[in-house]
């Protein structure tokens, strides 16, 4: 099982709560009032969601946080890479050097074939569709089973 850290998660929580309420400027201490979330938590996440560039700050006593981008433009892996880095199950998906085993290993290209299918999946949700309003992209439909009467 793949597994994003709680961080992660908070991210994608925190980002999709924006991605709900677009014109509306929200502080830490807002967003983790309104998600339930740790405040210190929620301001680490949004300090590291806003240097990716997902959230723009503003100080001042009308300040906040908002998405930088409609939500429909910021995919899923953006907000996990934010937080996590690159999407890798394992070693040999990810870009540090390979394990002492990767001249033998026979599983080496199936999990990198995995990573792909995987990043595509994630990358084809945008934040818009985590909202309760939000509608499947193009691309998300079109993976859906038909549904025949």
């Amino acid at each position: 099982m793949i597994i994003l850290s709680k961080l992660a998660d908070y991210g994608v929580i925190v980002a999709s709560h924006l991605a709900m309420d677009p014109e509306r400027q929200m502080t830490a201490a807002v967003l983790a009032a309104e998600t339930r979330l740790p405040r210190a938590t929620v301001a680490k996440v949004l300090k590291t969601l806003a240097h990716a560039g997902i959230v723009t700050g503003a100080r001042g006593a009308t300040g906040g946080y908002r998405l930088a981008r409609p939500a429909n433009q910021i995919a899923l892996t953006e907000v996990i890479a934010a937080i996590d880095g690159i999407l890798a199950p394992t070693q040999c998906t990810s870009h540090q050097p390979d394990c002492s085993r990767a001249e033998f290993c026979s599983t080496k290209p199936h999990w990198q074939r995995i990573n792909r299918v995987v990043g595509a999946a994630l990358s084809a949700i945008t934040l818009a569709e985590l909202t309760p309003f939000g509608a499947p992209t193009q691309a998300a439909a079109e993976q859906q089973p038909a549904v025949r009467p």
